[in-house]
């Protein structure tokens, strides 16, 4: 349960701050699908969040 909502909050971070993560190089790894339905873009960073949640695991350990 604690992954799921982890990776919920990733995707609601993706899509709010998308424009200013891609100048970062994050959401164009090759697992982030992106597509666009009745004129409106979706964004799923798959493979972004999997790599914003080892981060942060690994971030944790640190500290």
């Amino acid at each position: 349960m604690r992954w799921f909502l982890v990776f919920l909050l990733v995707f609601l971070i993706f899509n709010r701050a998308g424009a200013w993560l891609q100048k970062l190089g994050l959401g164009r790894l090759p697992g982030d699908l992106r597509f666009s339905i009745f004129g409106r873009e979706f964004f799923l960073p798959l493979a972004s969040s999997v790599v914003l949640t080892v981060l942060a695991s690994i971030i944790m350990m640190v500290f």
